[in-house]
């Protein structure tokens, strides 16, 4: 025999994990609509001290950060401290230290959680899915066999296995340049 459900509250027999946290995500909290908000959070978080700003790495012309709102864990991205919206703007020595801030975030995540492979790269815009497209910045994001399966695309939920805390720590500790 089948339950009816009566409404909402009613038991549907489905496991909940609660993601409080990405509200702030969903209701665009910190993150500036446009070019003319004072300063969007790129900027901000190189003022920051590192375990503050969850800053990994940091170079002469961009830096190494975790995502505050992760894909997988050591979900990290890599930002230019100049603020511009599009990787044509970047200078060389901006794009070459934003390859090899990359690079050397693979190279750190593989030893420290034998990530076996990566998604990495930039949305560019607002219709290519940026969510903060005034200030570019690309995805460097860890995957393993089976990281993810069903839980986001059945569950609309991503797991994490430990506080971004602890992996800026990790990674900072054991960053390879």
């Amino acid at each position: 025999m089948t339950h009816q459900q009566d409404g909402p509250g009613d038991a549907d027999g489905l496991e909940r994990l609660w993601t409080p946290h990405r509200m702030a995500y969903i209701r665009g909290e910190n993150k500036p609509a446009d070019d003319s908000e004072p300063q969007c959070p790129f900027c901000r978080i190189p003022g920051l001290d590192d375990v503050d700003g969850l800053v990994v790495r940091r170079g002469s012309l961009a830096y190494a950060v975790l995502n505050l709102y992760p894909y997988a864990p050591g979900h990290l991205m890599v930002c230019p401290y100049r603020h511009i919206p599009d990787y044509t703007d970047t200078t060389d020595d901006e794009a070459a230290e934003i390859a090899d801030l990359t690079r050397q975030a693979m190279r750190t995540v593989r030893q420290v959680s034998g990530a076996g492979g990566f998604n990495v790269g930039m949305n560019q815009g607002h219709v290519a899915g940026a969510g903060i497209a005034g200030h570019l910045h690309q995805h460097v994001v860890p995957r393993w066999p089976g990281d993810q399966n069903f839980m986001p695309i059945i569950g609309r939920t991503r797991t994490l296995p430990e506080l971004l805390t602890d992996t800026r720590q990790l990674l900072a500790e054991h960053w390879l340049g």
